[in-house]
């Protein structure tokens, strides 16, 4: 999921390095490497930590892990190598009915695919009758050559720095943050940070789908999962087999129109939130109407901002980190529940529920430990995207941040300082993701999606060209589409990635 304080950025899609061409310069041909597959250790805790996969229910399903060679530097493609972590499990029908591999990417940037896909596996026994599943951590991410910046101690106390700064002091406070944040990450992960951009994960993509034998890719991608996709299919458009984006990105846009794209997107979700909180036939717990449970939202942020409460001990719930809880449970209806429960319990004094939220949103265990999200997400995201906001150029756009969303506006104008003192330059304004002769690309909107907002799916599909961007809206909550479990949207999914069968341009699920 794309983080609402680094919003998704953009990349410059530059010429393709012919894969063919990996073994030139003395070095070994990597599209002919054989993966070793064996038995998937625990997730590092890089990413995220936790037990290793279990089986699948029904024949062939087991999960299995492997690492492949991918160039360091792909302007250097037989030059040094790093290791990306890839996993699979088995298509379960019959190996005559097999299509081949459909790689996943789950979004972030920053999330590790290779614990993320076990998770939704069995929401996916439809499409594995005919593919293998596969996901990957994509470089700079989880066991891929992960990005370092602050240990887990000092993170902490990163995270819990005033997002939304009410005087010089406090400013001063969050750009100093920052800075020390970035330099951290230019101190321990500076061979890597040149090589995270989308345009370097595409190209991995694609050596990807040569390994493991399939002459076009087919490809899931969520959030940004689909930018990712996209640069990948302007990179090699005739590569491009069945694909599915969902919880699209908008690629015609800049970072400052992408974050305040999203502050109207969460302030969207809030709304319905609180509609269907006081519309519930139980009492509201947390205001007596819609407006009344915003306004008190607002407020406790505000006696937040002035004195925390406890919250996960030893720290405490402050207003940056109830923010963050309370963004993370607008990202799924299935969560609202969670979010009325925690403002409940913070109004009564007491932080623990929207600070496990906040966790949740920043890749934070219990035992303490942090996974790679955060820095993998910055590094990619102020690599990609030549945007350097100054806090001058936050102030200034703070009018239409607060318009677009009263609650999270500040909030997200102010992650915009992220990469203004990033040690590699950023490669453009968005990305292109023009794709000419391309198959077919399903590009599914979700009307209530608050982290990538209904209008990127037509801005992807418009900018992936004509005859290859097709939409699908889902009206619903949410940030996707497909698992959100609507039968109607995973009908046309799996006629499409099942049978080959493109929808109408503009159809609609309910």
């Amino acid at each position: 999921m794309p983080r609402p304080l680094r919003p998704s950025a953009a990349v410059l899609a530059v010429c393709a390095v012919l894969l063919a061409g990996c073994g030139e310069g003395g070095g070994e041909d990597l599209t002919k490497q054989r993966l070793d597959w064996e038995d998937c250790p625990a997730p590092s805790e890089a990413q995220g930590g936790g037990p290793s996969p279990s089986p699948l229910p029904g024949g062939r399903g087991e999960w299995s892990c492997a690492t492949m060679k991918a160039p360091l530097d792909w302007d250097d493609p037989g030059g040094e190598t790093i290791g990306l972590a890839l996993i699979r499990v088995r298509a379960s029908g019959p190996a005559g009915e097999r299509i081949g591999s459909l790689i996943f990417n789950f979004g972030g940037p920053g999330g590790s695919g290779v614990t993320a896909l076990p998770g939704f596996g069995e929401s996916y026994a439809t499409l594995r009758t005919r593919y293998d599943l596969v996901s990957f951590d994509p470089r700079g991410v989880g066991r891929s050559a992960p990005v370092v910046c602050l240990d887990d101690r000092r993170l902490d106390a990163h995270l819990q720095q005033d997002a939304t700064p009410d005087d010089n002091a406090e400013r001063t406070e969050l750009i100093d943050g920052t800075k020390e944040f970035n330099a951290a990450c230019e101190r321990n992960s500076g061979r890597m940070l040149p090589h995270v951009r989308t345009t370097d994960a595409a190209r991995d993509l694609d050596l990807m789908r040569q390994v493991l034998g399939d002459d076009t890719l087919h490809y899931f991608g969520i959030s940004y999962g689909t930018e990712l996709g996209g640069v990948h299919a302007h990179l090699f458009p005739k590569k491009v087999g069945r694909a599915v984006f969902d919880a699209v990105v908008d690629p015609t846009q800049t970072m400052e129109q992408g974050s305040l794209a999203q502050a109207r997107g969460f302030q969207l979700a809030l709304d319905d939130y609180a509609e269907d909180c006081v519309a519930g036939t139980a009492e509201c717990p947390v205001g007596d109407s819609a407006q009344d449970v915003k306004n008190r939202i607002a407020e406790l942020l505000e006696d937040l901002d002035r004195t925390p409460v406890p919250g996960i001990p030893p720290r405490e719930l402050t207003q940056t980190t109830a923010t963050g809880g309370i963004v993370r449970a607008l990202y799924s209806k299935d969560l609202w529940k969670f979010l009325t429960d925690g403002l409940e319990q913070a109004y009564a004094g007491d932080g623990t529920i929207l600070m496990a939220l906040s966790d949740a949103n920043d890749g934070r265990s219990e035992n303490g430990g942090y996974s790679n999200l955060i820095p993998a997400n910055v590094a990619v995201n102020c690599s990609d995207d030549k945007s350097r906001h100054t806090p001058e150029d936050v102030e200034r756009g703070l009018p239409a941040f607060r318009a677009a969303s009263p609650l999270f506006g500040e909030y997200l104008a102010w992650g915009m300082v992220g990469c203004t003192d990033w040690a590699v330059p950023g490669a453009a304004e968005h990305p292109d993701v023009h794709a000419p002769g391309a198959a077919p690309i399903l590009v599914i909107g979700n009307t209530g999606d608050p982290a990538t907002p209904y209008e990127g799916a037509r801005g992807m599909a418009r900018a992936l060209g004509e005859g290859v961007g097709v939409e699908l809206t889902y009206r619903g909550q949410g940030h996707g589409a497909y698992n959100s479990g609507n039968t109607c949207v995973q009908d046309v999914v799996h006629a499409y990635l099942l049978n080959g069968k493109v929808p109408a341009a503009g159809a609609v699920c309910s």
